[in-house]
C-alpha cells in the first residue's frame, strides 16, 4: 500500500463477510432511537433544502456541531443515518442532516434535482452554520453520495475556505462511470433496480414541470443508472451528457489536492464500486487517510462486538470525533499527520 493507504480495523463476523451480507445487514438489525426536528433552509437561488436536527436541542453555543450528507435517495430515516447522528448526538454533538433537494418531506420548488457533484447547497449550508454558530467546532461527514460531494466541496474551497475542524467520507464512489458500470453487473444490479425505482417515481410526479425531452414511458424504460443519468440528471443541470457530468462530477481525482484533514473510509468488496478504485486514482494529499476494509459492503461494516451485532462505523466514527473534539482546525490537520506518519 502506499503511505496514505491503511488497512482499516474492521472484521465482520464469522459467515457474515460477504459483500451482499454486509451491505444488507444494517437494514434487517434494531434502528437505533433518535428523534429529530425539520427546518426549511432557504438557498439563494429560492429553492430550499430540509434540514433535520437530532432531539433533544443543544442549548450549548460553543457545543461542536456534525453535519452529514446522505447517499442517492438516503435522509434521515436511512439506517446509516439514524445510527451516526444517535451515535454524534450521544456524545454530546449538535448533530444535523442536510437533505439534498426533493429528498425531504416536500418536493423542492425548481425543475431541478440534486447530483453527485452538486456542492452549493452544502457550501451555503455551512456558511449558514458558521454564522450561527461561530464559536463550536464542526465536522462534516458524507456517505456515499454525499462523501463524493463533500470531497469535492473540499477540494474546490482549499484548506481554510469553509468553517469545518475536518470531513469524514463513507463509501465515496470516487470514480461514477465505474461504479455505474459496477453497478449494472451481476447481483450489483438489485441495488441499481431499486435506486432508479425510486429516482424514477420521483421524477415521474414531476414530469411535465421538468425541462426534459422525455415521456413517461420512455422514464419507465430506463435501465441503467447510466441510461437515467444521460437522458435526467445530466441535461437537467446543465451537462453535456452522461460522460460529461461523471467527468466532472467525480471527486477521484481531486483527492491529492485535499487540504482539510480528510478520513476515507472504503471497503475493497463495496459492490456499488470496482475493486481497484484507489489504484486508478492520484495518491491521496498529506491532510488525507484513507482506510481500507477487506470486507465491509456498501456502507455495511456490521461487527460484533460487546455481544451483540453492531456498526462499526459507528465505532470508528465516535473514535474520530473523539480525536478532533477537543482540537482546533491547526490541531486537527496535525493530528492526522502525526497518526498517518505512525501508521505508515
Amino acid at each position: 500500500m502506499a503511505a496514505q493507504l491503511h488497512c482499516a480495523d474492521f472484521r465482520p463476523p464469522p459467515g457474515l463477510a460477504n459483500r451482499h451480507v454486509q451491505t444488507l445487514l444494517p437494514r434487517l438489525l434494531p434502528r437505533r432511537k433518535l428523534s429529530w426536528r425539520v427546518e426549511g433552509l432557504e438557498l439563494p437561488d429560492g429553492d430550499f433544502v430540509e434540514l433535520a436536527w437530532a432531539l433533544p436541542d443543544i442549548v450549548a453555543e460553543d457545543a461542536p456541531l456534525f453535519l452529514l450528507f446522505h447517499g442517492l435517495e438516503g435522509g434521515i430515516r436511512s439506517p446509516y443515518t439514524r445510527e451516526l447522528m444517535a451515535t454524534a448526538a450521544g456524545l454530546g454533538w449538535r448533530a444535523v442532516v442536510m437533505h439534498f433537494r426533493g429528498c425531504g418531506g416536500r418536493p423542492n420548488r425548481l425543475p431541478r434535482a440534486y447530483h453527485s457533484g452538486d456542492t452549493a447547497d452544502a457550501y451555503w449550508l455551512i456558511a449558514q452554520l458558521a454564522h450561527r454558530y461561530p464559536r463550536a467546532l464542526k465536522v462534516a461527514i458524507g456517505v456515499s453520495l454525499g462523501a463524493n460531494m463533500l470531497i469535492k466541496l473540499i477540494a474546490e474551497q482549499g484548506g481554510d475556505g469553509l468553517d469545518l475542524a475536518g470531513a469524514i467520507a463513507i463509501a465515496p464512489p470516487l470514480d461514477l462511470a465505474a461504479s455505474a458500470d459496477t453497478l449494472h453487473q451481476g447481483f450489483s444490479r438489485f441495488y441499481e433496480r431499486h435506486l432508479l425505482a425510486s429516482l424514477k417515481a420521483k421524477v415521474a410526479r414531476r414530469l411535465e414541470a421538468l425541462p426534459l425531452p422525455l415521456t413517461a414511458r420512455e422514464l419507465d424504460a430506463l435501465d441503467s443508472l447510466r441510461e437515467y443519468d444521460d437522458a435526467v440528471t445530466a441535461p437537467l443541470h446543465g451537462f453535456a451528457g452522461v460522460a460529461d457530468y461523471y467527468r466532472r462530477a467525480s471527486a477521484g481525482p481531486l483527492i491529492g489536492d485535499l487540504e482539510l484533514p480528510t478520513l476515507i473510509l472504503h471497503a475493497n468488496d463495496d459492490p456499488f464500486m470496482p475493486p481497484d478504485l484507489f489504484e486508478q486514482l492520484p495518491a491521496p494529499g498529506d491532510a488525507v487517510r484513507v482506510e481500507i476494509a477487506r470486507h465491509g459492503g456498501h456502507v455495511g461494516f456490521i461487527e460484533w462486538h460487546d455481544g451483540r451485532l453492531g456498526s462499526w462505523l459507528a465505532r470508528r466514527v465516535a473514535r474520530q470525533l473523539g480525536d478532533w473534539g477537543c482540537t482546533t482546525p491547526q490541531d486537527a490537520w496535525q493530528e492526522m499527520r502525526r497518526v498517518s506518519r505512525s501508521d505508515s
